[in-house]
């Protein structure tokens, strides 16, 4: 009879640690909490850009005067006080893309934070799948590689 258990409880062992895998779905579930922390954070007050180095080139002036509201329902409004430019945002979980780093732990690579803006071309410039650097209550710092001219671009966002 004891033999009988030790025997099950080996198998039941046995059964636990094969079906365990090295990637897991803790990712996804981490990258779910940030995503609701980083749109929590940014759905809340009004923002400016303090940053924008497009490819080395600093045109972080284009955006002077320009308060950024991240609305719930993905409406990005940009409000200088007589100028209004509509786009949208979003923030997206990339963890299935095949490009990731596995190895990386830090579930924010998989983290896209998207933004788009039809019009006015400066305004364009900002259209991207931008990666979140760093982040806390007042700032958030994003960086893009180009796939097409391999430019670096960064964007920072601070709460007025």
């Amino acid at each position: 009879m004891k033999n009988n258990s030790l025997i099950k409880t080996m198998a039941l062992v046995a059964f636990v640690f094969l079906s365990c895998e090295k990637g897991d779905d803790t990712g996804s579930v981490d990258n779910q909490i940030e995503i609701q922390q980083v749109t929590n954070l940014v759905t809340t007050g009004a923002w400016r850009i303090t940053s924008f180095i497009d490819s080395g080139s600093d045109e972080t002036s284009d955006f002077n005067g320009y308060g950024f509201s991240f609305n719930a329902d993905g409406k990005l409004i940009a409000e200088n006080g007589s100028t209004t430019i509509n786009g949208t945002w979003s923030i997206t979980d990339d963890s299935s893309n095949s490009s990731d780093d596995d190895s990386n732990d830090d579930s924010s690579d998989d983290i896209d934070f998207n933004i788009f803006f039809a019009e006015p071309a400066s305004f364009n410039e900002l259209s991207d799948d931008w990666e979140i650097v760093s982040r806390n209550d007042v700032k958030i710092m994003l960086i893009d590689v180009s796939g097409g001219n391999g430019g670096t671009d960064t964007l920072t966002f601070e709460k007025n």
